[in-house]
């Protein structure tokens, strides 16, 4: 495993929801992926309108779904964007100073997803466990 995606998934908190959600795991990863690109398409638009109240929810949202897979990095980055934005709310401030962590959030999210497609799908290649040497099946 290599150190990003160590850095981006805690895979035991992933392995636990997985054996907590048995074999609803693959249905509940979906919806994550369906809402988170809601969510993330949602705080973008709310972005582009400098509507801080329209980032509280989807933000809150994303950070809930994320930590629930063990993606901590991507919910921190949703959770700074909620506080920000709920501070913004109760000051009556536009918030500006969200830019960069909303320009952020969709590639994280992205790359996130890809690490978990690389986890649960069965048609991506793995490599051998450490200490064991790859077989080649019919072949001497």
């Amino acid at each position: 495993m290599s150190d990003m995606q160590s850095e981006l998934i805690d895979w035991t908190m992933f392995q636990e929801t997985r054996a907590d959600l048995g074999a609803d795991f693959v249905r509940i990863l979906g919806y994550f992926r369906e809402d988170g690109a809601k969510s993330v398409t949602q705080i973008e638009t709310a972005m582009r309108g400098a509507i801080a109240a329209a980032l509280v929810l989807p933000a809150h949202t994303l950070k809930g779904e994320s930590r629930q897979f063990g993606a901590e990095p991507l919910a921190a980055l949703a959770e700074e964007i909620e506080v920000v934005a709920r501070r913004c709310v109760e000051m009556h401030q536009a918030p500006d100073e969200l830019i960069e962590k909303v320009v952020r959030l969709r590639p994280l999210f992205e790359e996130t997803l890809a690490l978990f497609d690389r986890e649960t799908n069965p048609l991506v290649e793995r490599r051998p466990a450490f200490g064991r040497k790859a077989q080649s099946f019919g072949r001497g």
